[in-house]
């Protein structure tokens, strides 16, 4: 529980010193790493029903669902939280960072079959951000950094960046936009190196740590 603090602490730059690093305190994603933990134990033991029960309370309090069978290693962080489902047969390595609205699923009950891996593996060092979606047994290699509002399906390799497609207008300023126009990715200059340049900054306080 200790190193859970010292994990939010360090990745979440709105905790500050002082009285106000009590507020780790009220985290959900902090709570629901806690109670998973709880669960898992009493899952790895074999009791039944009250570690799903400790999930089904956790999700209502949190607004995050994890099931008591996920692996989940050492210096996890969930920032905000609200919205992340984790399946049964997903693993998650060490230092991991998870944004709200991820999902960590299987593709559904007319393909998943009951006993096989299901759902995604995540390896070391990786961030998930915002509503990324990751489906199926795949692999996210070590160090990767899925964007936000990616769909992932297939295996990511180690040391990679995946990022989802920039919204496209249909309709702008009550005009339909054309086929043409629409395929076209305009992105401001000042903004694309801005962007790069966070992406940059990112990879570089992942190789201090």
């Amino acid at each position: 529980m200790l190193r859970t603090i010292k994990t939010a602490y360090k990745k979440d730059p709105a905790l500050k010193k002082g009285i106000n690093f009590l507020e780790v305190f009220l985290y959900q994603g902090v709570h629901a790493i806690w109670l998973h933990r709880i669960a898992h134990s009493l899952h790895k033991l074999k009791i039944p029903f009250v570690p799903r029960l400790i999930s089904q309370i956790n999700r209502l309090i949190t607004h995050i669902e994890i099931h008591p069978g996920a692996k989940i290693g050492r210096y996890f962080f969930i920032d905000h939280g609200s919205g992340i489902v984790i399946g049964e047969t997903t693993e998650i390595g060490d230092n991991v960072m998870m944004y709200h609205g991820v999902t960590l699923g299987g593709h559904g009950w007319w393909i998943d079959k009951k006993g096989q891996k299901r759902h995604p593996t995540i390896g070391n060092n990786v961030i998930l951000g915002v509503g990324c979606k990751i489906l199926g047994p795949v692999t996210i290699g070590n160090n990767c950094k899925i964007g936000a509002g990616a769909i992932v399906i297939e295996d990511v390799p180690a040391n990679s960046t995946v990022v989802a497609e920039l919204g496209k207008y249909i309709i702008k300023e009550g005009r339909k936009v054309k086929r043409k126009e629409i395929e076209k990715v305009e992105v401001p200059k000042e903004e694309w190196f801005e962007l790069k340049r966070k992406i940059l900054l990112m990879e570089e306080m992942n190789k201090r740590k």
